[in-house]
């Protein structure tokens, strides 16, 4: 085992950003054009970091396997991205964005990256503002702010319940602008399947055209992954139907570390499975616990009414009700982070206090908002969630109570990097939800988009030239030279031998009983025998996988089950490494809940002196099981102590 270095500046921790900017390598403007970079995913990390990095001046090659940049997964975001304005005086600044982060995150992410985050948060508004993202704002025309879980300060700014789309468009507009300038060579419809590595630096990709079926070659000096999560490893979650882990995973193949397999995020706030060949959930943004109220019958008799449609919501009196996180967690309410208010509405749902006709819902109530606050305020800040739900559910939550249940939604864990954003392998990043380094056990609400368009257009920009400046006298890369026709060759294969298994199941079949077993075994709760369990059956499902999958059409051509049958195969490789991560954490902390280590009122219940560290597993080979190494956590600056929202 060995311990990483994350190579973080010397001094007092408000200071390392700077000390590290002044004394970073640079590249000058001529030079920049002697020098390529690729760019996996278009999301708000990727764009944004496409966009800063072609302005500067560098070659950009920026691929998606979407049609437009417009409809990467960022667009789902929905409630609000922080920053430490402090707009409404309520006490912010930046020590407390990073403080409540490293806490949310149950003391489990590495503090330099954190204050960075908190630091550069103010900037990216600044940015967004002057892109004309439209803000909400105040009737003087000021932005406002609102409130998120696992903070008892505002400042969430946000774009009604749209707010993913519109910083989305506003990277877009940054990212078209390159494009017609010559600096960014934008590549859709491409499917990256491995990286290739060029005497021990990573030097470019192989993809699949999803139109075409070709396999192409593309060399840079450097390579950028920001293809996002791995949270459909659950089949079930609120990621989009295409997100799939791919781009990382071949790296880890490659020789990058995978770090934090098992921290996956559990929204508490998403509309519940209602039914057996459901594909997909559907997010409602955590903007909502800002005036919804939840709860479930405190009595059991009122439980089986309701169930049984005798009864409406309505009908319980407000004293036969239980606000259960109000009761539970006073000084935070319904606004406690969501690891605990995922925990808390499971184990009211396992006690028998359940309302939906499945027994895995709980209410979220706006009547006591709107008498408060009046309909259309209500509708000003919610009303396209609202009709949305209205759509998936047939009921408005104007008349009665939205029902949630807690679903797979964000994954903290991801590609290792250091101070830089660089994986263990020279010359290759990652960024933005690819990567592990800022969000610990569990993500606060409006952290993504922060650290999405943090690393984009801050952070990746001022410290990839650390590097490149060395890569100056580097010619450009031949794609048809012996590395790059290897891993062209490695791709076709693999994707001719899943073509010709000539099973009989879909590649649908597999990965929703995948699902089952890692939400069964790896999801809001685990415990050692359900993991070892897990890794008995999903080895087997995957022999059977590559026995008995069917795949209809040919390579190539415009075949998207083929595409899902490589990303379904990579999810059943990540599934045992998640349960592996899993096992070894013999602690909870934050969305990672082992059963055996709990506090006697059913908290998580850390292990400091064993377990401050983060994980970081090296893939050896097919045949023989992955090597952890580590990288300690040290807090200077915030003592990690038994988390309290009470």
């Amino acid at each position: 085992m060995m311990r990483l270095n994350a190579g973080i500046p010397e001094g007092p921790i408000a200071e390392k950003w700077t000390t590290y900017r002044s004394k970073a390598k640079l590249v000058n403007p001529n030079n920049k054009r002697k020098l390529d970079i690729i760019i996996v995913g278009t999301g708000l990390a990727g764009a944004s970091a496409a966009a800063t990095l072609g302005q500067l001046g560098y070659n950009v090659k920026v691929f998606c396997y979407q049609d437009t940049p417009r409809r990467a997964h960022s667009i789902a975001a929905q409630g609000g991205i922080n920053a430490a304005k402090n707009y409404p005086n309520d006490g912010d600044s930046v020590y407390r964005l990073f403080y409540d982060t490293i806490k949310g995150g149950d003391y489990r992410s590495r503090e330099a990256n954190v204050y960075r985050l908190a630091e550069v948060s103010n900037q990216i508004i600044d940015l967004c503002v002057a892109q004309g993202v439209p803000f909400a704002r105040e009737y003087g025309g000021l932005l406002t702010n609102r409130s998120f879980g696992g903070a008892q300060v505002s400042r969430t700014f946000y774009a009604r319940g749209q707010t993913g789309q519109q910083l989305l468009l506003g990277t877009y507009s940054a990212l078209s602008r390159q494009i017609a300038a010559g600096n960014v060579k934008l590549y859709n419809r491409r499917d990256v399947l491995d990286i290739v590595i060029v005497e021990g630096k990573a030097r470019g990709i192989v993809v699949r055209n999803l139109v075409t079926g070709a396999i192409e070659r593309h060399a840079a000096h450097a390579v950028v992954l920001a293809s996002g999560g791995y949270g459909n490893v659950f089949f079930l979650s609120t990621n989009a139907m295409g997100s799939n882990v791919t781009p990382a995973w071949s790296a880890y193949k490659r020789g990058a570390l995978f770090s934090n397999p098992a921290f996956t995020q559990i929204h508490p706030t998403c509309i519940p499975v209602h039914g057996e060949f459901q594909s997909k959930l559907t997010l409602m943004s955590e903007s909502l616990r800002n005036d919804g109220r939840i709860w479930v019958p405190a009595f059991r008799k009122d439980v089986e009414r309701l169930r049984s449609k005798e009864i409406d919501p309505s009908d319980i009196p407000e004293q036969d009700r239980d606000y259960y996180l109000e009761r539970r967690y006073p000084a935070f309410g319904n606004l406690v982070p969501r690891d605990v208010a995922s925990r808390a509405a499971k184990e009211r749902c396992d006690a028998g206090y359940g309302v939906s006709t499945t027994g895995v819902a709980v209410f979220l109530d706006f009547a006591d908002a709107i008498k408060r606050k009046g309909r259309d305020a209500i509708d000003a800040n919610y009303g396209n969630l609202f009709q949305m739900y209205e759509q998936i559910v047939a009921a408005s939550p104007y008349e009665t109570p939205m029902m949630i249940y807690p679903a797979v939604h964000y994954t903290m864990g991801g590609l290792w990097v250091d101070y830089e954003l660089m994986t263990t392998v020279p010359g290759l990043y990652a960024i933005g939800e690819c990567n592990f380094s800022d969000h610990g056990a569990n993500r606060l609400g409006a952290s993504a988009l922060m650290q999405g368009l943090a690393d984009g257009y801050f952070i990746l920009p001022a410290t990839i030239g650390n590097y490149l400046a060395g890569e100056i006298h580097t010619p450009r890369f031949d794609p048809d030279s012996a590395e790059f026709t290897l891993a062209a060759e490695q791709v076709r294969e693999r994707l001719l031998r899943l073509k010709n298994t000539g099973g009989s199941q879909s590649v649908d079949h597999f990965h929703r009983q995948l699902g089952r077993l890692m939400w069964e075994y790896c999801g809001m709760a685990r415990n050692r025998k359900g993991l070892e369990r897990a890794l008995v059956e999903i080895p087997e499902l995957r022999e059977e996988y590559y026995r008995n999958v069917r795949i209809p059409g040919g390579p190539d051509e415009y075949n998207p089950e083929l595409e899902k049958a490589w990303r379904v195969a990579d999810f059943l490789e990540l599934g045992e490494l998640m349960v592996r991560d899993a096992l070894q954490r013999e602690e909870s902390c934050g969305g990672h809940f082992r059963e055996e280590y709990q506090t006697p009122d059913g908290e998580a219940l850390r292990n400091d002196q064993e377990f401050s560290f983060v994980s970081a597993w090296e893939y050896r080979g097919r045949n023989d099981p992955a090597a952890m190494h580590r990288e300690d956590l040290l807090f200077d600056v915030v003592w990690p102590s038994q988390r309290s929202y009470k």
